[in-house]
Protein backbone atom coordinates (compact mmCIF):
# COMPACT_ATOMS: atom_id res chain seq x y z
CA UNK A 1 0.00 0.00 0.00
CA UNK A 2 2.54 2.52 1.18
CA UNK A 3 4.63 1.21 -2.15
CA UNK A 4 1.15 2.24 -4.28
CA UNK A 5 1.08 5.22 -2.54
CA UNK A 6 4.80 6.60 -3.62
CA UNK A 7 4.27 5.61 -7.02
CA UNK A 8 1.27 7.97 -6.82
CA UNK A 9 3.38 11.07 -5.38
CA UNK A 10 6.11 10.43 -8.20
CA UNK A 11 3.38 10.64 -10.61
CA UNK A 12 1.97 13.77 -9.28
CA UNK A 13 5.24 15.65 -8.80
CA UNK A 14 5.81 14.85 -12.23
CA UNK A 15 2.90 15.99 -13.69
CA UNK A 16 2.90 19.17 -11.60
CA UNK A 17 6.52 19.43 -12.95
CA UNK A 18 5.47 19.59 -16.40
CA UNK A 19 2.44 21.56 -16.11
CA UNK A 20 2.20 24.80 -18.80
CA UNK A 21 1.21 27.57 -18.26
CA UNK A 22 -1.35 29.12 -20.81
CA UNK A 23 -3.66 32.18 -20.96
CA UNK A 24 -6.93 31.24 -22.77
CA UNK A 25 -8.87 34.45 -24.10
CA UNK A 26 -12.31 33.30 -25.94
CA UNK A 27 -13.52 36.90 -26.58
CA UNK A 28 -16.49 37.83 -28.92
CA UNK A 29 -18.79 35.79 -31.34
CA UNK A 30 -17.83 32.20 -31.68
CA UNK A 31 -14.67 32.50 -29.74
CA UNK A 32 -16.05 30.82 -26.81
CA UNK A 33 -17.61 27.94 -28.92
CA UNK A 34 -14.48 27.40 -30.75
CA UNK A 35 -11.78 27.73 -27.85
CA UNK A 36 -14.32 25.22 -25.91
CA UNK A 37 -13.68 22.65 -28.10
CA UNK A 38 -9.86 22.99 -27.85
CA UNK A 39 -10.42 23.12 -23.95
CA UNK A 40 -11.85 19.56 -24.71
CA UNK A 41 -9.21 18.48 -26.30
CA UNK A 42 -6.76 20.08 -23.14
CA UNK A 43 -8.45 17.44 -21.24
CA UNK A 44 -8.50 14.60 -23.44
CA UNK A 45 -4.47 14.81 -23.33
CA UNK A 46 -4.45 15.45 -19.50
CA UNK A 47 -5.96 12.06 -19.68
CA UNK A 48 -4.48 9.91 -22.22
CA UNK A 49 -1.24 11.41 -22.82
CA UNK A 50 -0.58 12.58 -19.17
CA UNK A 51 0.52 16.28 -20.44
CA UNK A 52 -0.92 18.95 -18.01
CA UNK A 53 -2.06 22.74 -18.57
CA UNK A 54 -2.43 25.41 -16.36
CA UNK A 55 -5.24 27.34 -18.06
CA UNK A 56 -6.45 30.58 -16.76
CA UNK A 57 -8.83 32.89 -18.57
CA UNK A 58 -9.67 35.95 -19.20
CA UNK A 59 -11.61 38.73 -21.32
CA UNK A 60 -11.16 40.79 -24.20
CA UNK A 61 -12.90 42.73 -26.62
CA UNK A 62 -16.35 43.06 -26.71
CA UNK A 63 -16.28 40.44 -23.44
CA UNK A 64 -14.28 42.95 -21.60
CA UNK A 65 -15.86 45.86 -22.47
CA UNK A 66 -19.62 44.92 -21.58
CA UNK A 67 -17.58 43.72 -18.15
CA UNK A 68 -15.02 46.23 -17.21
CA UNK A 69 -15.39 49.28 -19.71
CA UNK A 70 -12.33 48.28 -21.48
CA UNK A 71 -11.19 46.10 -24.29
CA UNK A 72 -8.27 44.61 -22.09
CA UNK A 73 -7.67 45.22 -18.51
CA UNK A 74 -3.72 45.97 -17.01
CA UNK A 75 -4.28 42.63 -15.15
CA UNK A 76 -5.30 40.40 -18.12
CA UNK A 77 -1.98 42.27 -19.68
CA UNK A 78 -0.34 41.23 -16.81
CA UNK A 79 -1.38 37.38 -17.05
CA UNK A 80 -0.46 37.49 -20.64
CA UNK A 81 2.83 38.50 -20.00
CA UNK A 82 3.58 35.71 -17.43
CA UNK A 83 2.16 33.09 -19.28
CA UNK A 84 4.03 30.62 -21.22
CA UNK A 85 1.33 31.05 -24.62
CA UNK A 86 -1.81 33.01 -25.14
CA UNK A 87 -4.80 31.27 -26.88
CA UNK A 88 -6.87 33.57 -28.90
CA UNK A 89 -10.65 33.24 -29.68
CA UNK A 90 -11.91 35.89 -31.92
CA UNK A 91 -13.25 39.31 -31.39
CA UNK A 92 -15.56 42.28 -32.14
CA UNK A 93 -19.00 42.72 -33.28
CA UNK A 94 -21.95 44.93 -34.59
CA UNK A 95 -22.67 45.74 -30.85
CA UNK A 96 -19.23 47.84 -30.39
CA UNK A 97 -19.06 49.46 -33.85
CA UNK A 98 -19.82 52.65 -32.71
CA UNK A 99 -17.57 52.84 -29.75
CA UNK A 100 -14.71 55.37 -30.17
CA UNK A 101 -11.95 54.38 -32.31
CA UNK A 102 -9.36 54.29 -29.33
CA UNK A 103 -12.37 51.53 -27.38
CA UNK A 104 -13.37 49.19 -29.85
CA UNK A 105 -12.58 45.67 -29.48
CA UNK A 106 -10.14 45.24 -31.98
CA UNK A 107 -7.88 47.39 -29.43
CA UNK A 108 -7.59 44.81 -27.52
CA UNK A 109 -5.84 42.52 -29.58
CA UNK A 110 -3.67 45.00 -30.61
CA UNK A 111 -2.37 45.63 -27.56
CA UNK A 112 -1.53 42.68 -26.76
CA UNK A 113 0.63 42.26 -29.76
CA UNK A 114 2.51 45.38 -29.26
CA UNK A 115 2.94 45.37 -25.63
CA UNK A 116 4.01 41.52 -26.44
CA UNK A 117 6.29 42.68 -29.23
CA UNK A 118 4.66 40.11 -31.27
CA UNK A 119 6.90 40.59 -34.50
CA UNK A 120 6.49 37.52 -36.19
CA UNK A 121 3.27 36.49 -37.99
CA UNK A 122 3.36 32.59 -38.66
CA UNK A 123 0.51 32.47 -41.08
CA UNK A 124 0.69 28.27 -42.98
CA UNK A 125 -1.65 27.39 -45.94
CA UNK A 126 -1.87 23.73 -45.30
CA UNK A 127 -4.35 21.94 -47.65
CA UNK A 128 -5.97 18.56 -46.29
CA UNK A 129 -6.37 16.39 -49.07
CA UNK A 130 -10.09 16.02 -48.79
CA UNK A 131 -10.43 19.69 -48.96
CA UNK A 132 -8.05 19.89 -52.54
CA UNK A 133 -11.39 20.53 -54.84
CA UNK A 134 -12.39 23.33 -52.68
CA UNK A 135 -9.32 25.60 -53.71
CA UNK A 136 -9.70 27.85 -56.55
CA UNK A 137 -6.89 25.76 -58.39
CA UNK A 138 -6.53 22.79 -59.56
CA UNK A 139 -6.29 19.54 -56.92
CA UNK A 140 -2.38 18.11 -58.55
CA UNK A 141 -1.46 21.67 -57.39
CA UNK A 142 -2.84 22.34 -53.72
CA UNK A 143 -3.65 18.86 -52.49
CA UNK A 144 -0.85 17.87 -49.85
CA UNK A 145 0.15 21.68 -49.88
CA UNK A 146 1.63 22.52 -46.53
CA UNK A 147 3.55 26.31 -46.67
CA UNK A 148 4.47 28.17 -43.94
CA UNK A 149 4.50 32.19 -44.67
CA UNK A 150 6.74 34.39 -42.05
CA UNK A 151 5.60 37.71 -42.00
CA UNK A 152 7.34 40.72 -39.97
CA UNK A 153 4.82 42.04 -37.81
CA UNK A 154 5.79 45.43 -36.19
CA UNK A 155 7.70 47.34 -38.66
CA UNK A 156 7.75 48.41 -42.45
CA UNK A 157 5.42 50.65 -44.28
CA UNK A 158 2.85 50.27 -41.66
CA UNK A 159 4.49 52.03 -39.31
CA UNK A 160 7.52 53.73 -40.43
CA UNK A 161 7.32 57.72 -39.83
CA UNK A 162 6.95 60.21 -41.68
CA UNK A 163 3.24 59.34 -42.10
CA UNK A 164 0.18 61.08 -43.14
CA UNK A 165 -1.73 63.57 -45.56
CA UNK A 166 -0.48 66.87 -46.07
CA UNK A 167 -1.81 69.80 -48.61
CA UNK A 168 0.87 71.47 -51.16
CA UNK A 169 0.96 75.21 -52.03
CA UNK A 170 -0.85 74.03 -55.10
CA UNK A 171 -3.60 73.12 -52.55
CA UNK A 172 -3.43 69.42 -53.80
CA UNK A 173 -2.87 66.65 -51.02
CA UNK A 174 -0.65 64.39 -50.78
CA UNK A 175 -0.53 61.15 -48.97
CA UNK A 176 3.02 59.58 -48.16
CA UNK A 177 3.97 56.55 -45.64
CA UNK A 178 7.61 55.30 -44.94
CA UNK A 179 9.14 51.82 -45.57
CA UNK A 180 11.90 51.59 -43.08
CA UNK A 181 13.43 48.63 -41.24
CA UNK A 182 16.38 48.36 -39.04
CA UNK A 183 19.04 45.26 -39.33
CA UNK A 184 17.91 44.00 -35.80
CA UNK A 185 14.25 44.39 -37.25
CA UNK A 186 14.81 42.42 -40.19
CA UNK A 187 17.58 39.96 -38.55
CA UNK A 188 15.34 38.47 -35.96
CA UNK A 189 12.25 37.92 -37.97
CA UNK A 190 14.87 36.18 -40.61
CA UNK A 191 16.50 34.38 -37.33
CA UNK A 192 12.77 32.90 -36.96
CA UNK A 193 12.73 32.08 -40.15
CA UNK A 194 15.61 29.87 -40.74
CA UNK A 195 14.28 28.02 -37.07
CA UNK A 196 11.16 27.31 -38.51
CA UNK A 197 12.49 25.58 -41.58
CA UNK A 198 14.65 23.91 -39.22
CA UNK A 199 11.66 22.06 -37.91
CA UNK A 200 9.92 21.38 -41.33
CA UNK A 201 11.63 20.93 -44.80
CA UNK A 202 14.67 22.49 -44.55
CA UNK A 203 13.98 25.27 -47.36
CA UNK A 204 13.93 29.38 -46.57
CA UNK A 205 12.65 31.73 -49.23
CA UNK A 206 13.69 35.45 -48.25
CA UNK A 207 11.01 38.02 -50.01
CA UNK A 208 11.31 41.95 -51.34
CA UNK A 209 11.35 43.92 -53.71
CA UNK A 210 15.53 44.33 -53.37
CA UNK A 211 15.66 45.57 -57.90
CA UNK A 212 13.32 49.09 -56.79
CA UNK A 213 13.62 49.35 -52.76
CA UNK A 214 16.46 50.27 -50.84
CA UNK A 215 14.97 48.50 -47.96
CA UNK A 216 14.65 45.51 -50.06
CA UNK A 217 18.57 45.68 -50.63
CA UNK A 218 19.23 45.94 -46.91
CA UNK A 219 16.78 43.31 -46.05
CA UNK A 220 18.55 40.66 -48.60
CA UNK A 221 21.70 41.44 -47.12
CA UNK A 222 20.84 41.33 -43.59
CA UNK A 223 19.35 37.72 -44.11
CA UNK A 224 22.31 36.50 -46.62
CA UNK A 225 24.76 37.36 -43.85
CA UNK A 226 23.03 35.21 -41.30
CA UNK A 227 22.56 32.31 -43.59
CA UNK A 228 26.10 30.84 -42.19
CA UNK A 229 24.90 30.41 -39.06
CA UNK A 230 22.29 27.79 -40.31
CA UNK A 231 24.32 25.71 -42.82
CA UNK A 232 21.60 22.93 -43.10
CA UNK A 233 19.23 25.46 -44.39
CA UNK A 234 18.71 26.17 -48.22
CA UNK A 235 17.96 29.60 -49.09
CA UNK A 236 16.71 31.51 -51.85
CA UNK A 237 15.50 35.23 -52.44
CA UNK A 238 12.48 36.16 -54.57
CA UNK A 239 10.94 39.39 -55.89
CA UNK A 240 7.59 40.39 -54.13
CA UNK A 241 5.34 39.95 -57.24
CA UNK A 242 7.48 37.15 -58.93
CA UNK A 243 6.53 35.03 -55.28
CA UNK A 244 2.75 36.20 -56.21
CA UNK A 245 2.47 35.03 -59.35
CA UNK A 246 4.99 31.70 -58.03
CA UNK A 247 2.41 30.90 -54.86
CA UNK A 248 -0.13 30.61 -57.54
CA UNK A 249 1.54 28.74 -60.33
CA UNK A 250 3.26 26.42 -58.31
CA UNK A 251 3.13 26.94 -54.53
CA UNK A 252 4.23 23.06 -53.81
CA UNK A 253 7.35 24.98 -54.32
CA UNK A 254 7.94 27.05 -51.24
CA UNK A 255 8.75 25.67 -47.73
CA UNK A 256 8.85 28.64 -45.40
CA UNK A 257 8.12 32.36 -46.49
CA UNK A 258 9.87 35.39 -44.70
CA UNK A 259 8.92 38.63 -46.10
CA UNK A 260 8.20 42.06 -44.96
CA UNK A 261 4.93 43.38 -43.13
CA UNK A 262 2.68 44.38 -46.02
CA UNK A 263 4.42 41.86 -48.65
CA UNK A 264 3.55 39.58 -45.66
CA UNK A 265 -0.07 41.18 -45.19
CA UNK A 266 -0.80 40.25 -49.32
CA UNK A 267 0.79 37.34 -49.93
CA UNK A 268 -0.22 35.20 -46.77
CA UNK A 269 -4.23 36.13 -47.53
CA UNK A 270 -2.75 34.80 -51.37
CA UNK A 271 -1.50 31.48 -49.86
CA UNK A 272 -4.83 31.09 -47.53
CA UNK A 273 -7.09 31.18 -50.49
CA UNK A 274 -5.16 28.00 -51.68
CA UNK A 275 -6.67 26.29 -49.03
CA UNK A 276 -10.55 27.12 -50.21
CA UNK A 277 -11.91 28.22 -46.57
CA UNK A 278 -10.64 30.78 -43.62
CA UNK A 279 -12.51 28.54 -41.47
CA UNK A 280 -9.68 25.85 -41.67
CA UNK A 281 -6.56 28.75 -41.15
CA UNK A 282 -4.58 29.07 -38.07
CA UNK A 283 -2.00 31.19 -36.85
CA UNK A 284 0.75 32.48 -34.74
CA UNK A 285 2.29 35.92 -33.60
CA UNK A 286 5.69 35.47 -31.71
CA UNK A 287 7.99 37.72 -29.87
CA UNK A 288 11.55 37.93 -29.09
CA UNK A 289 13.39 34.74 -27.65
CA UNK A 290 14.50 35.69 -23.11
CA UNK A 291 18.13 35.03 -23.86
CA UNK A 292 18.21 33.12 -19.92
CA UNK A 293 15.02 31.67 -20.42
CA UNK A 294 15.01 30.62 -24.17
CA UNK A 295 11.32 31.31 -23.59
CA UNK A 296 9.08 33.60 -26.68
CA UNK A 297 5.88 35.29 -25.49
CA UNK A 298 3.60 34.18 -28.42
CA UNK A 299 -0.15 34.47 -28.93
CA UNK A 300 -2.29 31.73 -31.45
CA UNK A 301 -5.63 32.39 -32.95
CA UNK A 302 -7.50 31.46 -36.17
CA UNK A 303 -7.71 33.92 -39.16
CA UNK A 304 -11.05 33.64 -38.92
CA UNK A 305 -13.54 36.52 -37.56
CA UNK A 306 -15.99 35.95 -34.43
CA UNK A 307 -18.77 35.54 -36.86
CA UNK A 308 -21.55 37.12 -35.30
CA UNK A 309 -24.24 36.00 -37.19
CA UNK A 310 -24.22 32.53 -36.33
CA UNK A 311 -22.64 32.79 -33.00
CA UNK A 312 -23.68 30.90 -29.92
CA UNK A 313 -26.06 28.46 -32.71
CA UNK A 314 -23.33 25.64 -33.03
CA UNK A 315 -22.73 26.06 -36.64
CA UNK A 316 -19.15 27.38 -36.45
CA UNK A 317 -16.23 25.52 -36.96
CA UNK A 318 -13.27 25.12 -34.29
CA UNK A 319 -10.67 23.17 -36.90
CA UNK A 320 -8.77 26.77 -37.44
CA UNK A 321 -8.99 27.10 -33.56
CA UNK A 322 -8.15 23.23 -32.99
CA UNK A 323 -5.34 23.65 -35.61
CA UNK A 324 -4.07 26.89 -33.73
CA UNK A 325 -3.20 24.75 -30.67
CA UNK A 326 -1.54 22.57 -32.69
CA UNK A 327 0.79 25.01 -33.64
CA UNK A 328 1.16 26.60 -29.80
CA UNK A 329 2.30 23.09 -28.66
CA UNK A 330 4.79 22.89 -31.29
CA UNK A 331 6.32 26.11 -31.43
CA UNK A 332 5.77 27.41 -27.36
CA UNK A 333 6.12 23.91 -25.61
CA UNK A 334 7.93 21.61 -28.68
CA UNK A 335 5.43 19.44 -28.91
CA UNK A 336 5.90 18.14 -32.33
CA UNK A 337 4.41 14.97 -31.85
CA UNK A 338 1.38 15.60 -30.14
CA UNK A 339 0.44 18.47 -33.04
CA UNK A 340 0.96 15.91 -35.29
CA UNK A 341 -1.42 14.03 -33.98
CA UNK A 342 -4.20 16.65 -33.82
CA UNK A 343 -3.39 17.41 -36.94
CA UNK A 344 -3.76 13.88 -38.27
CA UNK A 345 -6.72 13.70 -36.27
CA UNK A 346 -8.04 16.69 -38.13
CA UNK A 347 -7.18 15.15 -41.58
CA UNK A 348 -8.57 11.92 -41.05
CA UNK A 349 -12.04 13.56 -39.95
CA UNK A 350 -12.49 14.97 -42.95
CA UNK A 351 -11.20 12.18 -45.13
CA UNK A 352 -14.51 10.79 -43.67
CA UNK A 353 -16.45 13.02 -45.12
CA UNK A 354 -17.61 15.24 -41.55
CA UNK A 355 -18.20 18.88 -42.35
CA UNK A 356 -19.48 22.00 -40.76
CA UNK A 357 -21.33 23.83 -42.67
CA UNK A 358 -18.60 26.50 -43.98
CA UNK A 359 -16.82 23.34 -45.55
CA UNK A 360 -19.69 21.09 -46.61
CA UNK A 361 -20.97 20.45 -50.32
CA UNK A 362 -23.65 21.08 -51.80
CA UNK A 363 -26.04 18.73 -50.21
CA UNK A 364 -23.69 17.39 -48.18
CA UNK A 365 -24.69 17.13 -44.47
CA UNK A 366 -23.43 19.59 -41.76
CA UNK A 367 -22.81 18.82 -38.19
CA UNK A 368 -22.26 21.47 -35.05
CA UNK A 369 -19.32 23.16 -33.59
CA UNK A 370 -19.45 20.10 -30.77
CA UNK A 371 -20.59 17.10 -33.73
CA UNK A 372 -16.87 18.09 -34.67
CA UNK A 373 -15.58 17.99 -31.54
CA UNK A 374 -16.61 14.74 -30.51
CA UNK A 375 -15.29 13.41 -33.97
CA UNK A 376 -11.80 14.69 -33.24
CA UNK A 377 -12.20 13.29 -30.07
CA UNK A 378 -13.06 9.78 -31.51
CA UNK A 379 -10.17 9.82 -34.13
CA UNK A 380 -7.56 11.22 -31.30
CA UNK A 381 -8.81 7.99 -29.26
CA UNK A 382 -7.59 5.82 -32.12
CA UNK A 383 -4.58 7.57 -33.01
CA UNK A 384 -3.39 6.52 -29.60
CA UNK A 385 -4.40 3.18 -28.80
Amino acid sequence: MVHLLIIFSSEQELKMASNKKLLVLPGDGIGPEVVGEVRRIVDWMDKRRHVSFDISEGLVGGAAIDAHGTPLTDETMADAMSVDAVLFGSIGGPKWEKLPFNSQPERGLLRLRKEMDLFANLRPAMVFDALADASSLKHELVAGLDIMILRELTGGVYFGEPRGIETLPSGERRGFNTQSYTESEIERVARVGFELAQKRNGKLCSVEKANVMESGVLWREVVTSIAKDYPDISLSHMYADNCAMQIVRNPKQFDVIVTDNLFGDILSDCAAMLTGSLGMLPSASLGAEDPSTGRRMALYEPVHGSAPDIAGQGKANPLAEVLSFAMLLRYSFDMGEDADMIETAVGNVLGAGIRTADIAAPGQQAISTSEMGNALLKELDKLAA
